[in-house]
């Protein structure tokens, strides 16, 4: 794989050789079995490299300021299929993209121009860096949600993600990260039960990630989880894939 310095050339330019695209994968309704949603995923597709993992070229592009124009296009893209498909569509947004003004603005207005209740966008907080000022984040998430958008705590269970967030951020959705769906030892299994009370008590939805076998899927159904997503249901997908899914 190409060094940091190389990635950090190519993706100067690859918006605009339109190398960066988004795929989606869906929700299921883990009550109706019915797609419901889906989450939008930034993915790159270098004319030499081939596909570049995201967690290989976001860092890059949150430290060198790229994540800005990125997010803007992946944030596009949600909105205009949430108009298209009529379902609740999620996009990661990372807290570099938070703590710029700009950015949370930008979005504010491009939800007020939209015909679609905004209540069916949902933004993920990725973890990527700290969250840095958490007040002014606080406040302008708050902004976003009198619009309509949910918040959601991405990767519970994984690294950084935590019920403070949950609170703090004012979230709507809780994501469970694949290591706790995964994990059936009783300590995995009492920090994912008391998380999903702690959520529903608050009025939060709870969505399961990773989900791979029927196992795991009636693992995250007994606990009472609201939605599932994962490999079981289906891999991420480009937008015509998702569509012919959904009208099938």
């Amino acid at each position: 794989m190409a060094v940091r310095s190389e990635i950090s050339r190519a993706l100067t330019h690859a918006l605009e050789r339109s190398e960066i695209t988004a795929w989606f994968q869906p929700q299921i309704d883990l009550l109706s079995n019915r797609v419901v949603a889906v989450e939008a995923l930034c993915r790159w597709n270098h004319a030499e490299w081939g596909l570049v993992g995201p967690n290989e070229f976001i860092p890059v592009a949150e430290e060198d300021g790229m994540i800005a124009e990125i997010g803007r296009y992946m944030a596009t893209r949600a909105m205009a299929v949430m108009t298209k498909w009529g379902i609740d569509v999620s996009v990661n947004v990372s807290p570099a993209q938070l703590q710029d003004s700009a950015f949370t603005t930008w979005l504010g207005q491009l939800v007020e121009r939209i015909s679609r209740p905004a209540r069916r966008l949902t933004l993920e907080i990725t973890e990527g860096r700290h969250i840095g000022n958490v007040s002014s984040v606080v406040a302008r998430l708050d902004r976003l949600r009198a619009l309509g958008l949910g918040i959601a705590i991405d990767d519970y269970g994984a690294g950084q993600a935590s019920l403070t967030q949950l609170k703090r951020l004012h979230a709507t959705e809780l994501k469970i990260d694949r290591a706790l769906v995964i994990d059936d030892s009783p300590s995995a299994e009492r920090t994912m039960g008391a998380a999903i009370a702690i959520a529903h008590e608050a009025g939060v939805r709870v969505v399961a990630e990773g989900i791979e076998t029927p196992e795991q899927l009636e693992k995250v159904k007994t606990m009472g989880c609201d939605r599932g997503q994962g490999y079981l249901f289906a891999r991420p997908m480009p937008q015509a894939q998702m569509t012919a899914l959904l009208a099938g």
